[in-house]
């Protein structure tokens, strides 16, 4: 089933057959999924909510039916984390790329838009927490689910996740930039600024999407030929 972009089933399906050695391949199936579903959509709080959302439920779907589930449910959904953590820290990424570009050219992250923006970077961690809880409530007691996902969560919660320690940076370079911009003299007038503002969950989608591209380019680019010798 497709949902909010997700192809469920296939996540499911995938961890319902992994072994012991595929735990990359499962880390990298939820990232790739989740990553795919934020790029099909307006990059705001509530869209990247229920992608996590449906990301999150699938992953315990699979992780219920997966014949390591009894040997290691928890090194399934640590991976299955650390795939969202990867997306997530990337939308986190997209928004520092869109919101600077805006910073460069003179906008004021005091506009109500851009603080908004600001500060749902902040709340990206949570948002992650949140979905994940969610999911493991909603497998229910018989699933066996809500105490490997509480252990997963309380060791991530001890230590900061990727998109955490990125979103809080983000801020902080963004906030010092605005700074040194209004040093220079740097502003837009407010019918320009009010422009880029109504369309900035477009920009961070667009932006989101080069990104994805690039990493791809780069993937499948082929090493450079070695010179000969003589």
């Amino acid at each position: 089933m497709i949902k909010h972009g997700i192809d469920q089933q296939a996540l499911i399906q995938q961890f319902s057959q992994a072994t012991a050695k595929q735990g990359e391949a499962l880390r990298k199936a939820v990232n790739d999924a989740t990553l795919k579903a934020l790029q099909g959509r307006e990059l705001t709080l509530a869209n990247i909510k229920q992608v996590l959302g449906a990301v999150a439920k699938a992953t315990s779907a699979g992780a219920t039916a997966s014949p390591l589930a009894a040997v290691d449910v928890e090194a399934l959904l640590s991976k299955a984390f650390a795939g969202m953590d990867g997306a997530l820290e990337q939308a986190v990424q997209a928004n520092r790329k869109a919101l600077q570009q805006m910073v460069d050219q003179g906008a004021n992250l005091r506009e109500t838009q851009l603080k908004k923006a600001l500060a749902d970077i902040e709340k990206m961690e949570d948002t992650l927490f949140d979905a994940v809880r969610k999911a493991a409530g909603a497998a229910g007691p018989g699933a066996g689910l809500q105490g490997p996902w509480a252990t997963v969560l309380e060791g991530m919660q001890g230590k900061s996740t990727h998109t955490g320690a990125v979103a809080g940076t983000t801020v902080k370079q963004l906030l010092d930039n605005v700074q040194k911009g209004l040093r220079d003299g740097r502003a837009l007038g407010l019918e320009a600024s009010q422009a880029m503002l109504d369309g900035y969950s477009t920009l961070v989608s667009g932006v989101l999407i080069g990104m994805s591209d690039a990493l791809q380019a780069g993937r499948s680019s082929p090493a450079p030929a070695r010179a000969r010798k003589g």
